[in-house]
């Protein structure tokens, strides 16, 4: 039981296997090369975002603006490429500023947070629907497809594997060193206790806003697997993903109240939203039961580590 209170994502990574073997019988063909990569190029996105939103919620703030953020970064992506010609160079400049974008809007949040000390959930909120206006002022409609190059290299292979695949294996391994590191420890100790981390020297408020640069850097690189996904810019893309971060975060075991979790629980949790999503669809329920069947398994998943940890 004390291993379960120190890692608590045991409970989502046995949660993920129970809905892989209900989704393996529902769907006989999900192990194949090919089923398997394309689920994973839909879980991806959420996969990234959570990983960053998990940043800012161990500093005991929150960030409702993420799924803006993706959306900004998509369209200035498919923009800036098709404003350059749409040759190989155009596609690396417009990929670095999409993720210069994405790292300059968690920098504001993290400016108006931790500097000027605003409210972390009313801030984010009002800077999400700054962000999705100027998704739609980039990009009215949905459009300007990229080239075929872009989309072809994101869902073909490199080096024998799938792409998707070398993106969540970065990710995954990042999160493992990450957490081994001196801020990881200083973001633990500023969201559990933010005065005594104070007074014992640590600059919270640089870490504060870290935390804020990683969540809109790993928003961006969402929105880049989004561009791959679709091969076009849309500025509605993406706000849907706000919420559903915080619940893969909140699945993964990470308190909302800070201080305690870890980013590779929030990858896990994002699974077992995707996974969730599937066994639903292939379960044949009928439309207007999904969300609502969605919903009650992630309560019920929630409560089970809820109890666990208090136990």
């Amino acid at each position: 039981m004390s291993t379960l209170r120190q890692q608590p994502f045991l409970i989502t990574l046995a949660v993920l296997a129970v809905l892989l073997a209900v989704n393996t019988y529902l769907q006989p063909s999900f192990l194949t090369p090919g089923a398997l990569q394309s689920n994973l190029t839909t879980f991806l996105p959420l996969v990234l975002v959570a990983i960053g939103q998990t940043y800012v919620i161990l500093a005991a703030d929150i960030d409702l603006s993420i799924g803006a953020v993706v959306a900004l970064v998509n369209v200035t992506v498919v923009t800036v490429i098709t404003a350059m010609g749409d040759s190989g160079t155009a596609m690396l400049i417009g990929m670095g500023a999409g993720v210069l974008v994405g790292a300059a809007c968690g920098l504001l949040n993290g400016f108006f947070v931790a500097v000027l000390r605003f409210q972390p959930i009313v801030t984010t909120f009002a800077t999400g629907i700054i962000f999705s206006g100027l998704a739609i002022w980039v990009l009215p409609q949905a459009g300007l497809g990229v080239p075929e190059a872009y989309w072809m290299g994101y869902s073909g292979f490199l080096l024998g594997l799938p792409t998707v695949l070398w993106i969540f294996l970065t990710g995954l391994i990042f999160t493992l060193i990450a957490t081994r590191t001196v801020f990881h420890a200083h973001l633990l100790a500023v969201g559990g206790n933010r005065t005594g981390a104070f007074q014992t020297g640590l600059r919270s408020g640089a870490i504060r806003i870290g935390a804020y640069v990683i969540s809109g850097i790993f928003a961006s690189l969402a929105a880049l697997c989004l561009v791959g996904e679709t091969a076009s810019g849309d500025p509605l893309l993406g706000p849907a993903l706000t919420l559903s971060s915080v619940s893969a975060v909140v699945l993964g075991g990470t308190a909302l109240s800070g201080g305690f979790g870890t980013p590779l629980g929030s990858l896990f949790g994002a699974l077992v939203l995707g996974m969730i999503g599937n066994v639903i669809f292939f379960a044949g329920l009928p439309f207007e039961y999904q969300t609502l069947v969605q919903g009650l398994i992630v309560l019920a998943a929630l409560a089970g580590g809820v109890f666990v940890t208090r136990r």
